[in-house]
């Protein structure tokens, strides 16, 4: 692979070091732990149950849809596909954490330079899917590549928390990280390929994690 610019840009996008603050949450995880999300192989059996049912059917194609409306400049689709992102968050906080990363991220990009992001700022429908294919499309990212990175990110975030949560460990992690490398690609060309009547996830156990940990009494994570 070449390095350019889009690479590049494809890394900072990605990166844990972005400041949209994805590192407060955990998407139901939390609460999984007292659902018998214990060790390793129940982390990674949980991180991939929501990736393949959840990101590869839900995210993902939303994502390719908002990348390829900004190419073409049509805010109304990325509005209508923003809007349906939301829609498909189905607890408050899973609501509320796709708003304030998606606030955090336009606000970074309005910063770099990326005009179009201001609106989003405070666009009561954001998302933070919306502004990373915002992103992908005025940095000359590939549809195919942006999803690869944006699950990857993803992941990463998951296996952080898992790594906090549980005694399993920095290799672990990077285990789960190795076995997601080989199994992104072919998710990202699943999703690509769905219809838009096929796109929806469905990952119930995560559901009810996450409107479990609303009312946990302590909790290190915000979702």
């Amino acid at each position: 692979m070449n390095a350019s610019p889009q690479l590049l840009r494809l890394m900072q996008l990605a990166s844990p070091a972005l400041p949209v603050g994805t590192f407060a949450y955990s998407q139901g995880l939390e609460t999984g732990t007292d659902m018998g999300v214990q060790d390793e192989a129940a982390a990674s059996s949980w991180i991939f149950g929501v990736m393949e049912h959840g990101l590869a059917r839900l995210d993902l194609p939303i994502l390719a849809r908002m990348h390829a409306a900004w190419l073409d400049d049509d805010l109304a689709g990325v509005e209508h596909w923003s809007a349906r992102l939301l829609a498909s968050r189905e607890t408050a906080e899973l609501r509320e954490e796709e708003r304030q990363t998606g606030a955090a991220l336009a606000r970074l990009l309005r910063d770099l330079g990326l005009d179009d992001a201001t609106p989003w700022i405070r666009f009561p429908k954001r998302t933070f899917g919306a502004l990373f294919g915002l992103a992908g499309a005025r940095w000359s990212i590939g549809a195919d590549a942006l999803c690869a990175a944006y699950a990857y990110a993803w992941t990463e975030n998951q296996v952080a928390a898992a790594i906090k949560l549980l005694p399993m460990g920095q290799t672990g992690g990077q285990r789960i990280l190795s076995r997601a490398t080989q199994r992104i690609p072919d998710l990202v060309a699943e999703a690509l390929g769905l219809d838009d009547d096929a796109v929806g996830g469905t990952a119930p156990g995560q559901v009810m994690a996450s409107a479990q940990h609303e009312t946990r009494r302590t909790r290190l994570f915000r979702s």
